[in-house]
Order: C-alpha cells, then sequence, then structure tokens
C-alpha cells in the first residue's frame, strides 16, 4: 500500500498539533533573511495541501507534487474550496518531471526520509535541480535520526477522535538507519455505526549530515544554513529536525 493511501481520510484530523500557519510564515521569513522573494514555487510532498494553499493564497504561483492519489484528492478538494486554482501532479519525487522552472523547491513535513533507498535522495535532488531556475532555493526539513533513536524509540502512541482512532507502533533499524511506522487505525462510517480499519506501514530513514551535504554537492547546490527544526537556531546533535536551506550555485 502507498503510504498514506488509507489515512489521507483523516490526516489532517491527527495533524492537527502542526502550526502550519506559523511554518508558513517561517518559510516567508526565511526568504526575506535571504532578501529574495520567489513568485513560483514547487510543493514536493505537499499531502493535503497544509502548506500549498496558505501559499498560494498569499499569492505565490504553487504547483503540488504528491505520490498518494488520495492526498492529492483531498488537497484538491480543500484548494476548490478555496476558490483557488493549483496545478497538482501526482508523481514520484525522485522521477519528478514537470512542464515548470521555479524559483523555490520546499520539501517539508519529513517527505525526504520516506526516501529509504541508495541512491533515492540523490535522485531527488537531481529532479529538484531540473526543475529551479538560476539561483533558485531549495528548502527542506528531515527527520533526525536522534528522533528516531532516543525520541520515538520503541514506542506505542495512539490518537482518538469523536470519528476515528489510530495507534502507531515504532521501531528503529540502527544497521539499515531505518525507521518503521506500523498505523493501524480505525474510521467511522458514513451513516453506520461501524469502523473501518486499515492498517499501513511507513518507512523513513536516517541521513546523516554528511550525507545530505554530499548529495547536495553533487547536484551544484550550495548549503547556506541548517537550522533546529522551524527556528533560527543553529542546528544541534539532540535536534529532532533539521531544517535545511540550499541554493543552486550559479554555472560559471
Amino acid at each position: 500500500m502507498e503510504a498514506y493511501e488509507g489515512f489521507a481520510s483523516v490526516y489532517d484530523v491527527f495533524m492537527d498539533e502542526v502550526d502550519y500557519p506559523a511554518w508558513v510564515q517561517y518559510i516567508q521569513d526565511t526568504w526575506k533573511n535571504l532578501n529574495t522573494m520567489p513568485e513560483s514555487v514547487i510543493d514536493l510532498g505537499c499531502g493535503t495541501g497544509n502548506i500549498t494553499i496558505p501559499l498560494a493564497k498569499a499569492g505565490y504561483a504553487v504547483v503540488g507534487v504528491d505520490i498518494s492519489e488520495e492526498m492529492l484528492a483531498e488537497a484538491q478538494r480543500k484548494a476548490m474550496a478555496e476558490g483557488l486554482s493549483i496545478p497538482f501532479f501526482c508523481q514520484d519525487m525522485v522521477e519528478m518531471e514537470l512542464p515548470y522552472q521555479v524559483d523555490c523547491v520546499l520539501s517539508l513535513c519529513d517527505s525526504l526520509n520516506y526516501l529509504t533507498e541508495d541512491g533515492e535522495l540523490s535522485a531527488a535532488f537531481s529532479a529538484v535541480k531540473e526543475h529551479l531556475n538560476p539561483k533558485g532555493l531549495f528548502l527542506f526539513d528531515m527527520n533526525t535520526k536522534y528522533k528516531f533513536q532516543e525520541v520515538l524509540g520503541d514506542k506505542t502512541y495512539a490518537a482518538m477522535t469523536e470519528d476515528a482512532a489510530y495507534f502507531w507502533e515504532n521501531s528503529f533499524d540502527e544497521e539499515d538507519q531505518v525507521n518503521e511506522y506500523y498505523v493501524s487505525f480505525f474510521i467511522r462510517q458514513k451513516d453506520k455505526e461501524t469502523y473501518e480499519r486499515v492498517e499501513e506501514y511507513h518507512y523513513e530513514r536516517a541521513y546523516s549530515l554528511e550525507e545530505v551535504q554530499a548529495c547536495l554537492d553533487e547536484h551544484g547546490f550550495s548549503l547556506l544554513n541548517i537550522y533546529d527544526g522551524y527556528s533560527f537556531e543553529r542546528a544541534k546533535e539532540d535536534s529532532h529536525r533539521y531544517f535545511f536551506v540550499a541554493q543552486l550555485k550559479e554555472e560559471k
């Protein structure tokens, strides 16, 4: 099953703790700190459009890309409800091929951690490069090994609402550097007193800073900053999430 295939219908319910408006403001603040203001953006791994839609409402020309048709359908529904016409494409980020070149590519909410096979991160960075204008920006976040190993560990989590519930079991493979999430959730059926149970497995890989830097160098990016999550503080060894700010080097 594709990641988030069944979860798409209740994804926003269980992600309501994420302060997406603050993330959007942080992105714009990052641009201001770099003395630039992109006009066009690709939101890579856009999910249900929680970043895509606010950016479009703010006047940016935004394109959403995600591998899940179900997530994109929810994003499209939300965009239409806002009266927005946003191009959404169902594509794998390692093979992204769009008729656009933009000023900035975003990849947020640990989307790049889902690239678990050797060579996939490099392929994704290559695809990003092909879709950027000269000196374009690449902003992305990644969950850290510290978070997988020390924070999530071999723990189980649960959450419940009136119409849905989920149970999430976590395990980290030290040898492969891959974190496995087993998610079992229950969704109340419309006009029924029954619940549908859906099970999914999600896998995220922990990448070292050296690995990320090597991929950026390989594809002509300068790494401008690495922040501790969505702050402007320098990344630390115990950061749960890194936020990378990279820029395409000017070709000589």
